[in-house]
């Protein structure tokens, strides 16, 4: 598997609402954007999509992290399935293998690594989940990073997100700070 293109996208948060952050929130987007084998048919057996999820989040994970150049608090993940594909494409490359080499790359995490998934054209954007890596209570952390490829994906690809980030919201003041369950 070879992707089309690789991007790593960073971006740093210094302000919210004219007033500046205590501390910037650096986030780190990994983007592969792959060919989708199973375009335009049907297919019981997903499970080379599997691989491919190892192989992107060992290859790339480790990238985001030296490029994130802090340790990781948050993460999540999602894809974009060009619209000859199916949703269920998406889900093969992000659940079963994808979470290990991620974890791995961060030196662990307990909490689930949020996801989300659609079906959509080049240019689609995508809201990535990110929650604490390893308290998914710590509401401080709830977040989102939007990205998106101007030409990806084909119809016949699948877009590939891994984000991390040093800290949640910029100005958290629903969790006063504080895991709450």
């Amino acid at each position: 598997m070879q992707p089309r293109k690789i991007l790593f996208v960073k971006e740093t948060v210094t302000a919210e609402a004219g007033s500046p952050a205590p501390k910037p929130v650096t986030r780190v987007a990994a983007i592969a954007v792959i060919a989708n084998p199973f375009a335009g048919r049907f297919a019981e057996d997903l499970s080379p999509l599997f691989d491919i999820g190892l192989a992107l989040g060992e290859s790339l994970m480790p990238q985001a992290a030296a490029l994130l150049g802090a340790p990781a608090l948050v993460y999540g993940k999602s894809a974009i399935v060009g619209v000859n594909g199916d949703l269920e494409h998406a889900a093969a490359v992000l659940h079963p293998k994808l979470g290990k080499p991620m974890r791995a790359a961060l030196g662990g995490g307990e909490a689930i690594i949020p996801s989300t998934t659609k079906v959509g054209p080049a240019g689609q954007l995508i809201d990535v989940p990110l929650t604490n890596k390893d308290n998914p209570w710590s509401f401080d952390e709830l977040d989102t990073m939007t990205v998106q490829v101007a030409d990806a994906p084909r119809p016949d690809e699948i877009l590939v997100v891994m984000a991390i980030g040093d800290g949640g919201r910029p100005h958290p003041r629903v969790g006063k700070g504080r895991a709450v369950k």
